[in-house]
């Protein structure tokens, strides 16, 4: 049983598959921690996987898991929205704010625009701790336990990460008003 024993080049070649396939699936969903979510379970498909010596291409095969697990995924929202949108017209109650405004949802589309460019330019480390924290609502110690670092380096993530945001924000509203 030789065959345990850890295998740095194929490792780098696989690390290398979990960043391009995290991209891929980045580019194709609405959340990045569902994208993050369908990347972990590729791999643990693929580790799960019996004839995985077999495979000549590990890399299509890799993204071939990827469009289905990002298909199903599809599947899911579909279903969500569907049944999201049934009961919303089963209310009879008028909406009184602006969701229906074609420039409110302009707008909020372009903030939301300018905050994943924002969120993009972090390095992977803070942006992870910050959407770990502020998407998935993990608390500090979970986030320090699941990245393997300590509490006080992900406050420092986390707070350097809103800094961030938070100023290049601002500087982009400013642009905009000037425009």
């Amino acid at each position: 049983m030789s065959g345990l024993k850890p295998d740095p080049p194929a490792a780098d070649h696989f690390r290398e598959f979990y960043t391009q396939i995290l991209h891929f699936l980045r580019k194709r969903t609405d959340n990045t921690s569902d994208a993050a979510d369908m990347t972990q379970d590729v791999f643990t498909q693929w580790l799960g996987y019996q004839d995985r010596g077999k495979i000549e291409q590990p890399r299509a095969f890799l993204f071939q898991m990827a469009r289905n697990l990002l298909r199903d995924h599809w599947r899911r929202q579909q279903v969500r929205h569907a049944a999201h949108g049934e009961h919303s017209e089963s209310e009879a109650e008028p909406l009184s704010d602006d969701r229906d405004d074609p420039m409110v949802a302009a707008l909020r589309l372009q903030r939301l625009e300018q905050l994943k460019r924002v969120v993009a330019e972090l390095s992977p480390r803070r942006r992870e701790a910050l959407m770990l924290h502020r998407f998935e609502g993990l608390s500090q110690a979970q986030i320090a336990e699941r990245m393997g670092i300590s509490v006080s380096m992900v406050e420092k993530h986390i707070a350097q990460a809103l800094l961030h945001c938070k100023q290049h924000l601002q500087r982009d509203s400013g642009k905009e008003q000037t425009q």
